[in-house]
């Protein structure tokens, strides 16, 4: 509750009732197009999972990826940080029959793409304003958030490539605090998750494309939602500025303590609007983005969520009830 009311409060406190006002009168044809972009995103994702899966739980068709999709964001968009979506997810493929540690991989496959693609954005972006004439506000900002972005992304590849090096140092699998039987544990299904990784990785260059592309799409039909709002809000913002300014947002919003980064995700992004246009301006399109790219994920994907959730609670009495009774032969 306190996540849904967020956008509400700081969209008042940042706009007061002109704010209010202007998301009355934001143009239905502008939020019908966001609402198609929203949905388009939805399936963009779904297909890039199938590709991922490779077959690897069967023929899974669209509308069950889609399915996965939305169940695995509501989990992410609901819980503090975005925990619950990986684990929803696992829990989702393994019922398919994907292992956890092999799920895991997918996972990973899935915010390596993510992270490439933004990875690539920001240097085009940081390249711009150095060569260019283009100035923008927090420029250093920008410039950090490369740098980041590249440790991390570097940081990751590392331990991917050395893992089985690093799992022989006790304290890399536990030390003292795990019994031998969970190190060896931990280390076997950290592996696999490397293998699945590989696996996935030697996918024809074709499919790797293919998922690369569709991650582009899906990022930039994405942040393109926050352009409109401020078009229908009657602002004028740079649509490279209002990209940065949801990724630098987002990645602020996920030291919130609310789900979906809520509060922080609209405070930053407000205040970094601010400088472009008017403070009641700022806050209708902060409002009506949030309305379109988070809570549209939760009014859609609970119901899907409710449903997974009772198919897993009652799927044991299912095949206690189901199963045939056999004679006692001794």
């Amino acid at each position: 509750m306190m996540a849904l009311v967020a956008p509400v409060v700081v969209t008042a406190w940042l706009g007061g009732t002109d704010a209010l006002a202007a998301v009355k009168r934001f143009p239905l044809d502008i939020l019908g197009v966001m609402l198609l972009m929203a949905f388009i995103c939805w399936n963009l994702n779904a297909a890039r999972l199938r590709l991922m899966l490779d077959g690897r739980i069967g023929r899974l068709g669209q509308r069950r990826a889609l399915g996965i999709e939305l169940t695995s964001k509501f989990a992410l968009c609901a819980t503090p940080g975005g925990s619950g979506g990986p684990a929803t997810l696992l829990v989702l493929l393994a019922q398919r029959g994907l292992p956890a540690s092999r799920g895991a991989a997918i996972f990973l496959v899935d915010q390596g793409c993510d992270l490439l693609f933004f990875l690539c954005m920001l240097s085009g972006v940081v390249a711009l304003s150095l060569l260019g004439e283009t100035q923008w506000p927090h420029q250093t900002v920008v410039q950090f958030a490369l740098i980041a972005l590249a440790l991390v992304a570097a940081g990751f590849s590392l331990v991917i490539a050395y893992l089985p090096r690093l799992l022989r140092y006790p304290i890399s699998s536990g030390g003292r605090w795990l019994s031998r039987y969970r190190r060896r544990w931990l280390a076997r299904r950290l592996l696999t998750c490397r293998q699945a990784l590989q696996v996935t990785l030697q996918l024809p260059v074709t499919t790797l494309l293919t998922m690369m592309m569709l991650t582009a799409m899906h990022w930039l039909l994405r942040y393109s939602l926050l352009y409109l709002a401020v078009l229908g809000a009657g602002g004028n913002a740079d649509w490279l500025w209002t990209f940065l300014t949801q990724m630098l947002a987002m990645a602020a919003s996920q030291f919130s303590f609310l789900p979906g980064g809520a509060g922080a995700a609209e405070l930053g992004v407000g205040g970094l609007l601010l400088p472009l246009m008017e403070r009641e301006q700022a806050a209708a399109a902060v409002l009506v983005w949030r309305l379109v790219s988070y809570h549209l994920y939760l009014a859609v994907g609970a119901p899907l969520f409710l449903l997974s959730a009772y198919r897993l609670v009652q799927r044991p009495s299912l095949l206690r009830t189901s199963a045939p009774s056999q004679p006692l032969n001794r």
